[in-house]
């Protein structure tokens, strides 16, 4: 027999060292008919001790599996009157605050931090405080087309809907829709709007106004201030803008009519400031007497890199948020409500349209630093708060990345050329504009020198401008061709690109406080998602608010001198705008550039 075929029990087939002993326990189990218990001392120390580690891991695992649990419950959960989410609706008193910041896309971000590594000689891994609150994105497109503008983007952020581009919180059928600050005012939320930019452009005007087109400014001025059918729904206004508050014929007025909104804020029981001194003696929020409308510049505060530089006129995004914060915050200190704000950075947006690198860097900064003192606020309030910060679009198409030549270009951008910079390129266009006006006989070398050396050299940290660039800035000095050459100057330089003076069709990032307090957007979602996050948050019902304004809307009506009537909304959108769908190719490429440069 082979000896892979030898019986299972062979005779020389090894045996255990207690094979003796078992063979005796069962000869006597099979003779008496009894099975004999085995004593549980004949197992070894190795089995106790491996039985030992078996149990002593099954037991660690456990724990490790209980502790992780309940870490992850304690960080996504709170007491139910902590004013965070209870089921499906949030619970107890509660703050909201809603930052935007108008125009900026991601590469702003990344241009913005390199840009603040060079300056500050900081390592690479050294990031803004919004990267570290990144929590997701937003689409943002509109009824009317792919790339939507601020109003469309502001009624996605304020309604909960989509509509047209243009759009100051209606829809489509021209409708007004309720707002989710409209919501919170009746709900007994204390409200704000801050922004750097003039109080009733799109961004805040979506809030608390209804007009067909954004550029209807007077009107919405008016409803602002209460003249709405719903009365006054925001209790702090915070911005520029007050030439559209100021009856025609008044200095810095730009009102169409002779209708005084300040006027009309007072009577309706609103304090007013106009000034730095008048915004100091706010101190800071805690001597503030609401409602309040404070009105800083005739349009638009200036860009940070300017405004820095005349700090004794007007205020920072910084210091108006945290009047705002503290104002509010003492306002609803012994109400069973919070409070809800929007605070905008705004001209984001505006360098970006004039493609203007060095400005939107010191306004991306500014936004960091009005969204580290949010933080700051809420870390430290008794009240729970929530802050969430999106873009409505971004603007300019920017890239950190520049072809110059027709040869394969080098990776490289630089940020230094941006450090050298000191004023806007609109300031220094405004600046040009007034020396042409003051100087009507300057020869054309005097103009010449005055651009190099003032403008350019002074300005934009520049020394190796060219004729062909001086020569441009020569033949196109109004303020707007102007502004785009001096930006064009920096952005060669400094390697950064641009697609166009507009918008563009970008995804934007969503930040948030902590993913806990907002995990519903975290992800990728659709702007009005945001809007829907907002009025969740405040367990809020818009339907009723958009009823009302259906129902009283008409006896704000107007009649002309003519006796037609107009619209509470403003002049209605013209036949030929589309609103409802998606525009389509009209040879645009054939089209020529009205300024050419």
């Amino acid at each position: 027999m082979a000896r892979n075929d030898e019986p299972l029990l062979a005779g020389d087939r090894p045996s255990s060292e207690n094979s003796d002993e078992r063979t005796i326990e069962e000869e006597d189990a099979l003779l008496t008919g009894k099975h004999k218990p085995q004593s549980i001392y004949k197992y070894g120390w190795a089995f106790w001790r491996e039985l030992g580690i078996f149990v002593w891991a099954v037991v660690a695992t456990a724990a490790v599996i209980i502790i992780a649990v309940m870490y992850q419950h304690q960080q996504t959960s709170r007491p139910p009157d902590s004013g965070s989410w209870k089921g499906s609706k949030p619970s107890g008193k509660r703050n909201l605050i809603f930052m935007v910041s108008d125009g900026m896309g991601p590469t702003s971000l990344s241009l913005t931090r390199s840009f603040r590594q060079f300056e500050s000689g900081l390592p690479p891994d050294d990031i803004l405080v919004l990267d570290q609150h990144l929590i997701g994105s937003s689409r943002t497109r509109s009824t009317s087309s792919l790339i939507t503008d601020s109003a469309a983007g502001a009624t996605a952020f304020s309604c909960g809907h989509k509509s047209y581009n243009g759009a100051i919180s209606v829809l489509p059928d021209h409708t007004p829709c309720g707002t989710v600050m409209e919501a919170a005012k009746k709900a007994g939320y204390t409200t704000g709007l801050v922004v750097t930019t003039r109080i009733t452009d799109a961004t805040p005007a979506c809030f608390a106004a209804h007009v067909n087109l954004r550029d209807e400014e007077d009107k919405i001025a008016r409803q602002l201030i209460g003249d709405h059918p719903l009365g006054h729904v925001v209790d702090l206004l915070l911005g520029g803008g007050r030439c559209h508050f100021l009856p025609r014929g008044t200095p810095g007025s730009c009102r169409a009519d002779a209708v005084d909104v300040i006027g009309m804020a007072k009577d309706n029981g609103f304090s007013y400031v106009e000034d730095r001194t008048g915004f100091d003696g706010l101190q800071v929020g805690s001597a503030v007497k609401l409602p309040l409308l404070g009105l800083f510049a005739r349009t638009d505060i200036p860009y940070e890199i300017d405004r820095r530089q005349v700090e004794d006129v007007y205020p920072s995004l910084d210091e108006m948020a945290r009047t705002a914060l503290k104002a509010l915050s003492e306002a609803t200190k012994d109400s069973d409500q919070g409070f809800f704000v929007m605070i905008e950075g705004s001209r984001i947006d505006h360098a970006g349209h004039g493609n203007d690198p060095a400005a939107q860097v010191h306004e991306v900064l500014a936004y960091d630093k009005a969204f580290a003192s949010v933080l700051e606020f809420l870390e430290n309030d008794d009240v729970p708060g929530v802050v969430i910060s999106t873009s409505d679009h971004e603007t300019g198409g920017l890239a950190t990345a520049r072809q110059l030549h027709r040869s394969y270009p080098e990776y490289l951008w630089y940020p230094g050329t941006l450090a050298n910079v000191t004023h806007s390129a609109e300031n220094l266009a405004y600046q040009l504009r007034d020396f042409l006006a003051q100087h009507q006989d300057s020869t054309k070398s005097e103009v010449r020198s005055y651009i190099k050396q003032d403008l350019i050299e002074k300005g934009l940290g520049v020394h190796d401008v060219t004729d062909k660039e001086i020569n441009s800035l020569i033949d196109h000095s109004d303020p707007w061709p102007a502004s785009y050459i001096f930006a064009d100057i920096v952005s060669r330089r400094a390697q950064s690109g641009w697609a166009t003076h507009g918008h563009s069709a970008a995804d934007v990032n969503i930040y948030a406080s902590h993913p806990r307090d907002a995990r519903k957007l975290i992800g990728n979602h659709e702007n009005t998602e945001v809007g829907d996050f907002l009025r969740d948050y405040l367990d809020l019902d818009l339907e009723p608010i958009t009823k009302e304004l259906l129902e009283k809307g008409s006896s704000f009506d107007t009649f002309s001198a003519d006796g037609s009537r107009e619209s509470w909304m403003g002049k209605p959108v013209p036949e030929t705008k589309v609103v409802d769908k998606m525009d389509h190719y009209h040879g645009d490429f054939k089209r020529s550039l009205d300024c050419s440069y």
